[in-house]
């Protein structure tokens, strides 16, 4: 009995903190949309040494003033999302810290950042790094492997429920995406058509195999390098995918990852005017000196072939499954305003 009595208590704990980090995000919002110049000036003059004014500031200053043509881009993107959020969600579970892990926090500079993968999360990383570093630090020169690296940058789900929404109202929260499905078909290419992906292939490619592939080879079964791309999106759809795991993040959602309809954004950038969007964050930052990394040409090369290479991906695939999957990335078309693919087939 006193068992049964200690698990309803532990139970009931668990739910009660799960109710207050959502009743102090919600506060959070709301103290940002009724006091956005004083009560965050207040609250961001201890980590700015009141010097200068923070991001947030900047972009409410460009909202009340005669803003320029692309600080009216990021108003419209704003206000869509929240129309969005407000048609298309209804009742959403509680927010738990976990779920804030993919928010990084820069208090010097009163940022938080939402990262999502395949949409230059590796080279955002690398400019909040560069930030933290003494003088202007150029962040191309920081490898890759140090910009994903653990601990490198904190997260916001590392914080107490009263720090985390001293953060969600005082500094600028940010996130980028990209169109959905040529996000999907790039993470395929690069996390399955890559000799580079071996591990990778190995995590889930062998799991794709196993379970996807009749008479599959000994050595397929091995490696996991030779996952077509029907068969990766047959394991999206599948549901024990998402029943025995999470997504991995770099085909999970990005309503999922950054919860949008749960806190509010300043700025959603795109992938597609990456290079615009970037800068307008840098110039809020105040850092307008630091330049957002250049993708090499090759990779330019690829980025403006990425909507052909989903069109040539996607064409063999049924409209039966074409159907499905869009439904399963559904939101993210709604919520950050991206039309359905012209080449898609769900009719």
């Amino acid at each position: 009995m006193g068992r049964r009595c200690w698990r309803r208590r532990a139970l009931a704990a668990a739910c009660l903190g799960a109710a207050l980090l959502l009743l102090l995000l919600l506060l959070g919002a709301a103290a940002r949309a009724l006091l956005p110049e004083s009560g965050n000036k207040a609250l961001g003059s201890g980590w700015l040494g009141g010097k200068k004014r923070s991001p947030l500031q900047m972009l409410y200053d460009l909202d009340q003033g005669s803003s320029s043509a692309l600080a009216e881009v990021h108003r419209q993107r704003r206000n869509l999302l929240r129309r969005a959020c407000s048609r298309h969600t209804r009742r959403q579970r509680l927010l738990q810290p976990e779920d804030l892990r993919h928010v990084l926090v820069d208090d010097a500079h009163g940022l938080l950042y939402c990262y999502v993968p395949k949409v230059a999360c590796t080279n955002w990383k690398r400019v909040l790094l560069a930030l933290r570093g003494p003088g202007a630090a150029d962040p191309q020169a920081i490898p890759a492997h140090q910009a994903h690296a653990p601990g490198r940058l904190p997260s916001l789900a590392d914080f107490s429920p009263a720090e985390i929404n001293r953060r969600l109202r005082a500094y600028l929260t940010f996130l980028f995406v990209r169109e959905p499905f040529e996000r999907l078909a790039s993470a395929y290419r690069n996390k399955f058509a890559r000799p580079y992906s071996a591990a990778f292939q190995r995590l889930y490619g062998t799991r794709i195999v196993r379970r996807l592939r009749p008479r599959a080879h000994p050595d397929a079964l091995a490696r996991g390098h030779d996952v077509r791309f029907a068969e990766f999106l047959a394991y999206l759809l599948d549901p024990r995918t998402r029943r025995d795991e999470p997504f991995n993040e770099h085909w999970e959602r990005a309503h999922a990852l950054c919860h949008p309809c749960r806190l509010r954004y300043d700025v959603v950038g795109k992938f597609e005017t990456l290079a615009e969007d970037a800068a307008f964050v840098l110039g809020l930052v105040g850092a307008p000196g630091l330049r957002f990394p250049a993708p090499p040409p090759r990779a330019k090369a690829a980025s403006a072939a990425s909507q052909d290479l989903a069109r040539r991906l996607f064409q063999d695939i049924s409209p039966f499954y074409q159907r499905r999957l869009f439904d399963l990335y559904k939101m993210d078309f709604l919520l950050f305003n991206y039309s359905a693919p012209s080449y898609l087939r769900l009719h």
